[in-house]
């Protein structure tokens, strides 16, 4: 992932800014998984996102009834991570600008 920021930063925009990193697919059962959440936000601390988005069924399936998420099921943990971070999403910032 760093290595992907460097080069874009050297081959097309030198001015790149990391606004925000959001971890996707995250399974807690697995071991890797909570290793590499745990390394992404010991190396890029504030930038990430507090909001993890987990894997989950729901997710999956509402592309192949051609539906968001959020109207094939709202109420699944996978639609409710991503109304979490819309509202992480907005607030981000704000702590800064006051």
């Amino acid at each position: 992932m760093v290595g992907n920021i460097d080069r874009i930063r050297q081959s097309f925009n030198p001015e790149l800014k990391l606004e925000g990193i959001v971890l996707t697919m995250f399974d807690a059962r697995n071991t890797l998984a909570r290793q590499v959440v745990e390394q992404v936000r010991e190396h890029f601390k504030e930038v990430v996102y507090s909001t993890v988005i987990p894997r989950n069924v729901t997710l999956a399936e509402a592309p192949s009834y051609g539906r968001p998420a959020m109207l094939y099921n709202v109420a699944s943990a996978g639609s409710q991570a991503y109304l979490s971070l819309a509202k992480e999403f907005m607030s981000h910032g704000k702590e800064s600008a006051r």
